[in-house]
């Protein structure tokens, strides 16, 4: 089975997260620079099939896309050319940040490793494609 890959992408920093060959859990895979994102999901996805992409988009508490959108769309209208056999799917990622920071709280790590903004964009796509796959459950029932 294919792997579900989530990306939290933003302006310097991407978080990626993709799912077990099962699609049972999703687990966090690495924090890269936003301008090394092409050459690294070339690079998994030549060696880990991947049938969908699941894009945190950031929304406003009105519905309405958050400022951050002007850096993602760039980014991801070029995505969708390179890897146009793939479906991508947008989930809105609205608190992801302030979720993923608290859970590092929860867990118990320290402030010098809840400081590290790549570990928070990591468990931010990790809760992004956890939700979609949690929604796609609930379609089913």
């Amino acid at each position: 089975m294919k792997r579900y890959l989530a990306l939290d992408i933003g302006k310097k920093r991407t978080g990626i997260a993709v799912t077990d060959t099962n699609r049972i859990i999703a687990v966090a895979l690495e924090t890269i620079a936003t301008n090394l994102l092409e050459v690294f999901l070339k690079n998994y996805i030549g060696n880990n099939p991947v049938e969908k992409i699941i894009i945190g988009m950031p929304v406003q508490l009105n519905n309405t896309p958050s400022e951050s959108v002007k850096y993602i769309e760039p980014v991801l209208n070029r995505l969708k050319k390179v890897f146009n056999e793939i479906e991508f799917i947008f989930v809105d990622e609205r608190f992801t940040s302030k979720i993923a920071f608290q859970t590092m709280i929860d867990v118990g790590l320290g402030k010098k490793k809840r400081q590290n903004k790549s570990t928070v964009d990591k468990i931010s796509a990790t809760l992004i494609l956890q939700s979609f796959m949690d929604s796609e459950k609930f379609k089913s029932l």
